[in-house]
């Protein structure tokens, strides 16, 4: 006899009595390894830079984790980044965001790669995220994923030497460089 899986929903994941980070993909509970420190800065200087320069714009709201984006009842993430565009604000609530950010950004790490790189990619692409980010530390490289009709479209790589466009981020070129800077 085969054992049913138990689906969780976002009200048992809040309640969850453990101190461990957690997401919640398709009812199934995924623990979040806590982040290195190369990871962190990358992290840091990304948020930093992108906070920054939307704030200035007057883009939207920048974010980083840990915070809860309810995507459905039993899909919450917690992204690294995520951008949220005036237009798109109404999501954000005191507890957390419901519905899709605008851009999501990941940084790839050992124990998150294959989530990010497939689970979550579909995941977003699912729930119309407009624009995600995956980062690549070790390679010093941002692959950046834009959501057409039929679902994500690659839009391009960005190296060191590179100034990241962004669809969703219209009026910002980031220096890939000072994203990696002192990371």
């Amino acid at each position: 006899m085969l054992k049913k899986q138990i689906k969780f929903t976002y009200t048992d994941y809040i309640n969850l009595k453990d101190s461990k980070r957690y997401e919640l993909i398709e009812g199934e509970l995924y623990m979040v390894p806590s982040p290195s420190f190369y990871h962190q800065s990358v992290l840091g200087n990304l948020w930093d830079y992108l906070r920054t320069n939307t704030k200035k714009k007057r883009l939207g709201i920048v974010l980083s984790t840990p915070i809860h984006v309810v995507l459905t009842e039993n899909d919450v993430v917690q992204p690294d980044i995520l951008f949220i565009s005036n237009e798109n604000s109404g999501i954000v609530t005191e507890q957390n965001v419901k519905g899709a950010p605008d851009l999501i950004v990941e940084i790839l790490s050992s124990g998150t790669l294959e989530r990010d790189k497939i689970v979550k990619k579909y995941l977003y692409e699912k729930h119309g995220v407009k624009e995600y980010w995956i980062v690549e530390p070790v390679g010093k490289f941002i692959e950046v994923l834009t959501l057409e009709k039929g679902g994500f479209e690659f839009f391009g790589t960005f190296f060191l030497a590179d100034d990241l466009d962004s669809l969703v981020l219209k009026k910002l070129r980031i220096p890939v460089r000072k994203i990696f800077k002192n990371a």
